[in-house]
This record gives C-alpha cells, structure tokens and sequence, in this order.
C-alpha cells in the first residue's frame, strides 16, 4: 500500500477498529501514513502502539461523543471517517422472533453509530471544506436472509439510503461519502462459525466454509473476501486517487450478489 496510496498527514477515525475488517482497516491506514484512532469496550492486547484508542461502546449516543471528543482533542480535527462496526445478535427463527429490544439493538449497532459519528465529525470537514466518509454496509440489504439477519439486513438498508442523502447534502462542501457492500468476509468469527458447521456436518473447515457459501447462493469466486481485501478498497477510497468518488457503493463479495 504504501506508495501507491500516500495519506500522509491524514487524521482518520476507524470504528470497530479492534478486529475483523475494521483491524484491517487500521493497519491499512497506518501503512499509507495516516494518524488512526479507533474504539472499542476494552482495549485488546495486541492493538499497533501507533493507533489511538478510547474505550467506549458506539451502541450509545455517550460512547458515540466520546469517541468524536477524543478525535478532536487528540488530533485535532478528522479527514476520514471509516464506519465499519457492525454486526448482529438477533435470534433465529424469522420475523416473529424479533422483538422491539432486539430492533433497537440491530439499529443502534449497524445505523445510529455511523448517524451520530457523522452528526459530530462531518460538520467539522464541511468547515475545512474537505473530508471522506465511508460506510460499510452489506450485500445482506439486497439479499436479508429471514431466517437470522432480517434485522441487521434492515438496519444495513437504511445506512445505506441515509448515506446517498447524505453524500447529496456534503459533497457541494467538499467531503466524499461513498458505501462499501461486503459479502461474506473470513474474519476470525467467520472461520470460527465454519469450524462449527464443519464439526457439526463432520467435514472438515473448506466444507463448513461450502456450507456458508452455498447458504449464500454460492460465490462465484469460490472462497470468502479476505479482511485485507476489503481495507485495501477502503484505503484507495479514502485517498486523493479517489477524489472524483462519491455517493455510490463498491461491492466486493466474490460475485454472490446474482443481479445487475
């Protein structure tokens, strides 16, 4: 990454910057010379000493403020703002199984963290007249799976409308928004849930990785994006490269999505 995609003296905030897509994130940043500071519940072990951290819970309007006070205290400002946490605890069992808790949890965690951190960072890159907004979404807002991600599909929809109003109201003042769909993604709670299905189907981990792919419809490409892969598009989107980018979405799923 580095030297193709330069971010030198770039602030930026990553959300669920701890694991998963969001570390990828991260340490992409890094690498391209960006200062980072990300979130989370607990600071883990292993988090790069460069990152700048802040324990706080993003499914709060409280932990929301306190990551974007943080950001302005310590760096001063933000030019890019990468919204990756997300995620779904819902139950199983269809729409029924779904009670309002548990609507609030999915819209509090996959929508309003992405609303509030732009109510409190955007309006400073408007001031500065520059800045980059990326919201990770989902192929599950074309393809919700009724059986377990009805909720988070419906939360990833709205994100993604909300972000195209968005884009429309700041890209005239200078800051980019632009959406990233990932499908499915080999994250360690990804591999851990293909461990399982495998142990339970008595196959070995690429056969609980088919059995996901092929509750997805399948993927053409024939595995999962890998985390790095998707910071990558994420750190070229961020960039100046990207500059004439906004208000549209990257998909990057391997194929799954079977439409146009």
């Amino acid at each position: 990454m580095a030297g193709w995609i330069d971010l030198a003296g770039h602030r930026a905030v990553v959300t669920g910057g701890t694991k998963g897509v969001g570390r990828a994130v991260v340490l992409a940043l890094i690498a391209a010379g960006a200062r980072v500071a990300t979130s989370a519940r607990s600071k883990p072990d292993d988090l790069p000493e460069a990152v700048h951290f802040v324990a706080a819970d993003l499914m709060t309007p409280a932990g929301c403020a306190e990551l974007a006070g943080f950001a302005e205290a310590t760096m001063g400002g933000v030019d890019i703002l990468v919204n990756v946490v997300g995620g779904s605890s819902a139950p199983g069992g269809g729409f029924s199984a779904l009670d309002d808790a548990t609507w609030t949890r999915e819209l509090d965690q996959n929508l309003m963290a992405a609303v509030r951190l732009d109510r409190a960072l955007v309006p400073g890159m408007t001031d500065r007249g520059h800045g980059v907004v990326i919201h990770v979404t989902s192929i599950q807002h074309e393809l919700p799976l009724p059986e377990s991600t009805m909720a988070y599909a419906a939360a990833k929809a709205a994100l993604a409308t909300y972000s195209k109003a968005l884009s429309k109201e700041v890209t005239p003042k200078g800051v980019r928004v632009v959406r990233v769909s990932p499908g499915w993604v080999e994250t360690d709670a990804a591999v851990r849930l293909a461990e399982r299905l495998a142990d339970q189907a008595g196959t070995d981990y690429e056969g609980g990785q088919k059995i996901i792919m092929d509750s997805l419809g399948g993927i053409p490409l024939g595995r999962p994006a890998r985390p790095g892969e998707v910071a990558d598009l994420i750190a070229f989107l961020v960039s100046p490269r990207a500059a004439a980018i906004t208000g549209t979405e990257y998909v990057i799923d391997g194929g799954t999505v079977p439409t146009v």
